[in-house]
């Protein structure tokens, strides 16, 4: 697919940027507005339907599934700021309707426009380099839908290495599980916490002194842990910095706004 000079993004926003950190939201319409897309953000949008096809419940999904295509075909891509979001549009909408000959050609067509904020950014409008500039010590988690359904890896680090300022210190098994996994984190809560544990002592071993990623549920899960233990560590997701926006407070930081000033 060509890409055009002005493309047309709808932002889907996903369910916990809306709901717990706007400023993520925020973040990712500033990259995409000055990688030099028009943006807009639907209003009609709703879950990707990830929970529900998860547990099971397929005829709930494809509902949510039909109006979420719907809502974003007609844009020439469709961009998350979320590993997982992204790979339940990109990687399993066709599944969804699969034996639908119909609707299956209208989630493959919906899929080949979705992608991950800095896949977007680095490998669709060759974002290479950026403008900000942050004096600090950071170590990068990389969440499983993203890393493994996706193959994001390179895509943010490459970006995050063109700050100014910006030191990458590399955390050991930064590819493992967090233990959240949406409602495995629910459903096996001990396992859950043993995976954290581990992940908290390797993001404290790197010497980084700020953990970002892809994914919100990861850094919710990861700096609630990290509170818990007593650590000062700046939890925040990747858009916020390589947006130059870092005014806002910390993930699970209670004392501070984390709402985004206007744009």
């Amino acid at each position: 697919m060509s890409k055009p000079s002005s493309p047309r993004v709808a932002l889907f926003v996903t369910c916990l940027v809306d709901l717990f950190r706007p400023s993520v939201g925020f973040a990712t319409i500033k990259l995409l507005e000055d990688a030099g897309c028009k943006v807009d953000v639907p209003i009609s949008q709703t879950c990707c339907g990830q929970p529900a096809w998860n547990s099971g419940d397929r005829e709930n999904t494809r509902k949510i599934a039909e109006t979420v295509i719907q809502t974003f075909e007609s844009y020439d891509y469709i961009v998350a700021p979320s590993g997982s979001c992204a790979g339940m549009l990109k990687m399993h909408y066709p599944e969804v309707f699969a034996g639908d000959a119909k609707w299956m050609e209208r989630a493959n067509l919906f899929s080949e426009k979705v992608f991950e904020l800095t896949e977007f950014l680095h490998d669709v409008m060759n974002v290479k380099k950026l403008k900000q500039k942050l004096n600090s010590n950071i170590t990068y988690h990389d969440s499983c839908a993203g890393l493994r359904e996706l193959g994001i890896s390179k895509q943010p680090r490459t970006l995050l290495k063109s700050i100014k300022g910006v030191k990458l210190a590399e955390m050991k098994d930064s590819e493992t599980c967090c233990g959240f996994g949406g409602t495995f984190c629910v459903k096996y809560p001990e396992i859950s916490n043993s995976i954290v544990e581990t992940k908290t002592e390797n993001i404290e071993s790197s010497g980084a002194d700020v953990l970002l990623a892809g994914d919100l549920g990861c850094l919710m899960n990861i700096a609630g842990k990290l509170k818990r233990q007593g650590s000062t560590l700046e939890v925040r997701h990747v858009a916020e910095v390589l947006a130059g926006m870092t005014d806002t407070a910390p993930i699970c930081d209670t004392n501070k706004k984390t709402v985004a000033k206007g744009r």
